[in-house]
């Protein structure tokens, strides 16, 4: 008999050998296919007697001699009759998990080629990639011999078209860009799969079956067999080849550092990977930038196959429909060919991409892999071309697909060729920020959220369909973040005189060039006034307007800022931020036409753009109003709301509490008396409630109420809160307002109760910073930090404790990063003294330092 035991500690103790070996890191087709075969074999001697009724083969990442360290060890029982082999089949399971082999089976019998062939392709499809391992190999013929057979032309064109549902379906779960920050390195764009998909498309599509009987992995063999069997460029192999091994390298690393099976590349395994593979200065952004060009290839190689075999499925067209464009390019049924392939230069290739938006058309697999090479050679020999910027220009003026061309040319690497400065822009990212996507991929998503706006009736639809030189604002939004590769902090500055540059050899005239110079250098400007600043402050209002040079370059700030924000991450762009963004404009573009000033605008009483002139205004509703002073409340609150709000003041009551769901948020108003450390009583109420605080707002009347409007999620679901809970919540701001409550003493149970779980939903680093800025009447303090559980009551209660009240507040949460500003003074009326900035500073730092 076998010791079992002992096959268990062997098998852990070989896949730890395995992979821990540091020279195994460089190749991990070998890495993995040792593996393979090594539990392969396990396998062999567990099943040390012959199975006379069942073929046992291996599936998916087994089968292709691809297993990860944690991969699950798929494996299919064939036979006749299920029925009959059950108890043989769980004998064998048995077998397998008590020698340590966690397998995950399924178990068919040639019935089920015919009922997943009408039932479920999906689960069809998997019958192909699977390899003989033990049993009675006749069944095991005669199964693949069914399968192949079940296989005519329209079961394969059906099977592709599933294919191609299954691979967007995947794609809008798991990322459709090769370039997400923390991709999924299977799943993603560009990740394993997008190999996987080509080659089960094509061998399903020619009926081939792969070398089982090599020890090689079988992307390896496939690679192979296309560089013998097709029209492929050698490099273009090469690429895949190194690329595939770049990704699945990172795979296993993953697996190891984890210690148990997870495809997620997130921040802190990221660090983790370029250090074991010996990376240095900035170790996880050159690391990252490499794992994003090896995701491109992977990307790119399978977008063009696709293309491919969508042409090959698709009805035939005439040659009579064909359209010349010029002597080298024609177009039939929305597709641009190459009349005779030949190396291509830069304005030829710009002037196909031209051609692509201006007939809303794509490229054939020919003349994409055609330009593919033709750019990669540029790139790696450093060839420089004097190129005409003709087509570049034109295509910025095209009346639409603009994004969708710059995509298609930075996906191809064309822009880095034709732009040198866009390359380091390539694949570079910001950790510990709130960017879902690099600095490539975010600028190529603000040009497309800019042309959507052409159809929406809005203020700033109407907006963008008036702009003239809508070209001006593209080359604008393509070059506002060039110089984050140089440097993060003030790449604003460096961006600028970037973009000069470039726009000067592209040919633009002074006054173009100047305005693309502007909108550059200022792309974080309305952002920063209006989430930061209060905005019906005249002294913010008047130095934002200092910086503006006319009404033109204001509407195209606003569009490029609008642009920047919704392409961050689809959390970040809210409607409360779409509104903040609109009131700056619009008191900004009044004040420019009207050449008034801050003040002057902020004394126009002007209820009828908030409310409906039909409707009686009151005069307590004025009071209320003229008494806030603030139209950021008149913004966030309906008029109904409002009137509440008058009501419930007058009643006289110490205490009142509203609730209302916002979005994906829910909305918590308190209307109260100020009082000493009445932010940080509140803040501290909804921490010890579980409620994470994503934004507050700070309203005060002339009187002394106060109104705050905090928007929150459960800090577990990340859902609104439940309204079982709202009452408990209610009594909790109640009692902790009127001090009967040791919120201290609560909030330290609370993160003892979520410690476990805080490293988990908050997981990035950051930085912390704090900055002063002066003010005519108060002193204004930015707090930049990653964000935490209880972050924004431990501040508030930090900044009572210096002897400083807070006059005004905004708080914004961005992902996981958040950025504070407080305008305060000290409690005897008097702005901070600047001699007292490094006591709060240090103060401040050291307080979040502990939450971190």
């Amino acid at each position: 008999m076998i010791d079992k035991s002992k096959i268990k500690k062997y098998i852990f103790e070989e896949r730890n050998k395995i992979f821990n070996d540091p020279l195994n890191f460089k190749d991990a087709y070998k890495t993995s296919a040792s593996f393979s075969i090594f539990i392969e074999n396990s396998i062999k001697k567990i099943l040390f007697r012959k199975r006379k009724n069942i073929a046992l083969a291996s599936v998916g990442s087994f089968s292709r001699y691809e297993l990860s360290p944690y991969s699950d060890i798929d494996v299919i029982f064939i036979c006749d009759s299920v029925k009959k082999s059950e108890d043989e089949i769980q004998d064998i399971i048995t077998s397998f998990w008590d020698s340590g082999i966690e397998i995950s089976h399924t178990v068919r019998e040639f019935s089920d080629i015919e009922k997943f062939k009408k039932s479920d392709l999906h689960t069809f499809t998997q019958f192909f990639e699977t390899k003989f391992l033990e049993g009675n190999q006749h069944i095991y013929k005669h199964w693949r011999e069914e399968i192949t057979k079940s296989l005519n032309n329209e079961l394969k064109k059906n099977l592709i078209i599933d294919f191609f549902a299954d691979i967007k379906t995947r794609l809008s779960k798991y990322g459709s860009s090769p370039k997400v920050l923390e991709p999924n390195v299977k799943y993603t764009a560009g990740g394993l799969r997008s190999l996987h998909d080509v080659e089960w498309i094509y061998l399903i599509k020619n009926l081939l079956a792969l070398d089982k009987k090599s020890k090689k992995t079988q992307t390896e063999i496939f690679l192979k067999f296309l560089r013998n069997h097709e029209k492929f460029y050698p490099k273009a192999v090469d690429r895949l080849y190194n690329s595939y091994n770049f990704v699945l390298k990172t795979r296993n690393l993953l697996h190891i550092i984890s210690g148990f099976k997870n495809d997620r590349l997130e921040y802190e395994f990221q660090e983790k990977i370029a250090n074991v593979l010996g990376y240095e200065n900035n170790s996880q952004l050159t690391f990252m930038k490499e794992y994003f060009t090896a995701t491109n290839v992977l990307n790119r190689f399978s977008k063009t196959w696709l293309l491919r075999f969508e042409e090959e499925i698709s009805p035939v067209l005439s040659d009579y429909l064909t359209i010349k464009l010029d002597d080298d390019f024609s177009i039939k049924g929305g597709v641009i060919s190459i009349a005779k392939n030949r190396n291509l230069n830069l304005s030829e290739i710009l002037r196909t991409f031209y051609y692509r938006g201006l007939y809303e058309a794509r490229f054939d697999q020919n003349l994409r892999s055609l330009i593919i090479e033709n750019i990669q050679h540029m790139l790696e020999t450093g060839s420089e071309q004097h190129t005409s910027s003709t087509f570049f220009r034109e295509i910025l003026k095209l009346p639409k697909n603009v994004s969708k061309v710059l995509t298609t040319m930075n996906e191809l690497n064309v822009l880095s060729a034709y732009l040198p400065e866009f390359k380091d822009m390539v694949g570079f990212f910001q950790p510990g920020v709130y960017h879902c996507y690099s600095a490539d991929e975010h600028t190529l998503i603000a040009i497309h959220n800019l042309e959507k706006l052409e159809n929406i009736k809005l203020i700033i639809g109407d907006l963008f369909s008036s702009i003239k030189d809508k070209d001006i604002l593209y080359l604008a939004v393509l070059l506002h973040d060039i110089g984050k590769p140089i440097n993060l902090t003030g790449h604003e500055i460096i961006g600028a005189e970037i973009a000069s540059s470039i726009c000067e050899k592209l040919g633009y005239d002074e006054e173009e060039i100047e305005l693309v110079k502007f909108l550059v250098r200022n792309h974080l400007l309305m952002e920063q006034v209006a989430f930061r600043r209060n905005i019906d402050d005249p002294v913010t209002l008047n130095n934002f307007i200092r910086n503006i040079p006319s009404p033109h370059a204001l509407d195209m700030l606003y569009l490029l800022t609008y642009a920047d924000l919704s392409a961050v991450s689809p959390v970040v762009w809210t409607q409360w931020k779409s509104d903040l963004l609109n009131n700056l404009f619009l008191k900004a573009k009044a004040m420019i036409e009207n050449n008034i000033t801050g003040e002057e605008l902020l004394k126009i009483k002007s209820y009828g753009d908030v409310f409906d002139e039909s409707l009686e205004i009151d005069e307590s509703l004025k009071e209320h109003i003229d008494a806030i002073n603030n139209s950021g409340y008149l913004q966030q609150y309906s008029i109904d709301e409002i009137n509440e709000h008058i009501e419930l003041i007058e009643k006289e009551d110490k205490t009142s509490v509203l609730f209302k769901k916002i979005e994906q948020y829910t909305n918590i108003t308190v209307i109260t008396a100020n009082s000493n450390s009445l932010l940080a009583k509140l803040c501290g109420a909804l921490t010890i409630n579980d409620i994470n605080i994503h934004d507050a707002n700070i309203y005060t009347r002339r009187n002394d109420i106060v109104i705050d409007s905090f928007n929150v999620t459960d800090f577990r679901t990340h859902q609104p809160i439940d309204k079982i809970r709202y009452e408990k919540i209610k009594n909790d701001i109640i009692n902790s307002v009127s001090d009967n409550i040791q919120i201290n003493r609560e909030f330290h149970l609370v993160k003892k109760k979520w410690w476990r779980l805080e490293s988990k939903f908050f997981n990035r680093k950051g930085k912390v910073a704090i900055k002063f800025e002066p003010h005519d009447k108060y002193t204004i303090i930015d707090i930049f930090s990653p964000d935490r559980l209880g972050l924004l009551y431990k501040i508030t209660k930090k900044i009572s404790e210096l002897d400083l009240s807070i006059h005004f507040a905004k708080i914004a949460t961005k992902s996981d990063d958040v950025v504070d500003t407080f305008y305060v003074l000290q409690n005897n009326g008097n702005k901070v003294s600047p001699n007292q900035y490094e006591l709060i500073r240090y103060e401040l730092i050291e307080t979040i330092k502990e939450l971190l």
